[in-house]
């Protein structure tokens, strides 16, 4: 893609609050080959589940209004706390732009239960959102939900400790209390969760079911774009922030591996 940031190309903008997004632009890709993405990590301002939802919103407006700038046609808020605090806004602010969102999957959650109870693991900010109320209230009526919030988890991914006593430190007395309230499936409400999802699993057992919406998203995208082509497929991944922990993750996603990383000083 051209590197002049100036000049506009018609492309997928892709955003999140770091690099947990990856998680949905691997999937974006595997599903849409021909599309040109622009992916903005906002890594200067990681994790946003932790932070004032007002300045998460402006952050989102901000992002938004540069990718727009660049072309971009279709704008997929990767990030669950983003979606919930931020995408109204959003759609009212763009009306001519399309945007898809991540929620927290409680609807292939209870499609997928077979225990009637269910648990959502996600950030603070999401956890105590109207939007994911409504999600439960919508979709899972007569099925216990466990909302565990998850301090600290998004960031500690961020740093990119993904494995290791620390991480557990972490993840341990989550899982713990997940363990306690007996559910048969979770659902990674956090795009940088599935970089982890290996140590949830290990922590709560073989038995329980990880939900992760990247694939679902994906879709969703490939729908409302249309003809997401319109030339060469390129692609560009950007971070407001420190590069090291995206590169590292990126060799992580399959279909990324070999994405250089440029600074986004916004």
């Amino acid at each position: 893609m051209n590197t002049d940031p100036t000049i506009s190309t018609p492309c997928i903008g892709v955003f999140d609050s770091g690099v947990g997004g990856l998680s949905v632009l691997d999937a974006l890709k595997r599903r849409l080959p021909e599309a040109s993405f622009v992916y903005i990590g906002d890594v200067a301002h990681a994790p946003y589940g932790e932070r004032d939802p007002a300045e998460v919103v402006e952050r989102c407006q901000r992002l938004v209004a540069w990718l727009a700038d660049r072309g971009a046609h279709t704008i997929v808020v990767a990030c669950n706390t983003a979606t919930v605090l931020g995408i109204d806004t959003l759609r009212q602010h763009w009306p001519a732009l399309r945007f898809v969102g991540v929620e927290p999957g409680v609807k292939p959650a209870v499609a997928a239960t077979r225990t009637r109870r269910i648990a959502v693991m996600t950030t603070p900010a999401t956890a105590a959102s109207a939007r994911l109320r409504y999600l439960i209230e919508a979709f899972a009526p007569g099925i216990h939900v466990h909302v565990e919030a998850c301090p600290g988890l998004a960031a500690i991914i961020e740093r990119g400790v993904h494995e290791g006593p620390e991480l557990t430190a972490v993840l341990a007395p989550l899982c713990a209390r997940v363990r306690t309230a007996q559910v048969d499936t979770v659902v990674l409400g956090c795009t940088h969760y599935p970089f982890v999802a290996h140590a949830i699993q290990m922590l709560l057992g073989d038995a329980v079911n990880l939900i992760d919406t990247a694939s679902a998203v994906a879709e969703r995208v490939g729908v409302v774009s249309g003809d997401a082509s319109g030339g060469p497929a390129n692609l560009r991944v950007l971070s407001t922030g420190a590069l090291g922990p995206m590169r590292r993750l990126l060799t992580h996603c399959r279909d990324l591996e070999t994405t250089e990383v440029e600074p986004l000083p916004i």
